[in-house]
């Protein structure tokens, strides 16, 4: 059993720090947080230590260190860690700054680091599978890819303000779907954003509803639709066009009961929630972390961060000049 580190004891802490407890392969050992009472929380409910960074980070029975704090912190806290020798889990993003995330990368990299970075949509079930009957030729070759991405209700603006915007914070984990599904890099990316939803997102400097096309050498193309709010739950949608076929992943219902009469077919609502939606999700990204600690490769790594950071720079860029951006 691998003992890990807990830093960050907040809404996805306490959601990685579940997913550690139930694993019979980890053990949460220790909870960092700036907050006594957040981390003591934490640390009590599943007979952890509260400690500091620096006292974790120097604990030698720590193998790996989960990195759920704030986003400024996810950087520096997952470069300590690999300095200290621990494995990494961090949430996305690595960094909100392109030019340090890249210059991350080579340090990450003579430290041979064993940093495994989030992008939890990878780990679902549906998605995964999707992804495996594409390239093993359900539908021929890849030609296009549809993906849907739209909150059930805008997040607050205090948060708005502090998120990096739309492509940074929503849409970079759609720009890291589509790398991972169009199975090449994207060479031209076009964007179009606006605000629909809440005037204050647009006050606040940013878009709540964007449309986003990417292009690879070889031609492929993917569009990604993105929304602050759907108005009928969390909408999660990929859709995969083939030369021989298409392959489609649908909503997740609440249950999978419909009532039928007269007037038609009624089905159960959406789940609402990402943290509901990509619950099994979380729990796979935990049983790969414990991979990972026994000797396993990353399957998300720094490399992947910054692709996708890269994808969400160049579509902002896009959206505020109106023009393609070449990569």
């Amino acid at each position: 059993m691998h003992d890990i580190a807990l830093i960050g004891a907040g809404r996805i802490g306490k959601i990685h720090a579940a997913n550690l407890a139930a694993n019979p392969r980890l053990r949460l050992a220790r909870v960092v947080d700036p907050f006594p009472d957040a981390a003591s929380a934490v640390a009590a409910q599943y007979d952890a230590r509260v400690s500091t960074i620096d006292e974790a980070l120097a604990d030698p029975a720590i193998a790996g260190v989960v990195v759920a704090s704030s986003t400024d912190t996810h950087l520096p806290y997952s470069l300590a860690a690999a300095e200290a020798g621990k494995a990494v889990f961090c949430e996305k993003p690595l960094d909100q700054d392109l030019g340090r995330a890249r210059e991350s990368a080579a340090r990450f990299a003579a430290l041979d680091a064993r940093l495994f970075l989030a992008f939890n949509r990878r780990f679902d079930p549906n998605f995964a599978a999707l992804q495996a009957r594409l390239t093993g030729g359900a539908v021929g070759n890849l030609e296009t890819l549809h993906i849907i991405s739209h909150d059930p209700a805008p997040p607050p603006v205090d948060y708005v303000k502090v998120s990096g915007g739309i492509f940074k914070d929503m849409v970079i984990h759609d720009f890291d779907m589509a790398r991972w599904l169009l199975g090449e890099e994207v060479s031209e990316v076009f964007a179009s954003a606006s605000v629909l939803v809440d005037p204050a997102i647009g006050e606040a400097g940013d878009a709540d509803t964007a449309k986003t096309i990417l292009r690879t050498a070889s031609g492929r193309l993917c569009v990604i639709s993105s929304s602050r709010r759907s108005g009928y739950g969390y909408d999660q949608r990929i859709e995969a066009f083939g030369s021989a076929g298409m392959i489609r992943a649908q909503n997740q219902l609440e249950t999978t009961v419909e009532t039928w009469g007269e007037n038609g077919a009624a089905a159960d609502r959406f789940q609402n929630f990402f943290l509901d939606r990509y619950a099994v999700a979380y729990a796979r990204e935990a049983e790969h972390f414990a991979d990972i600690l026994d000797g396993a490769a990353p399957l998300v790594d720094v490399r992947d961060g910054v692709a996708a950071l890269a994808l969400a720079e160049a579509a902002a860029q896009s959206a505020k000049t109106g023009e393609r951006v070449l990569l």
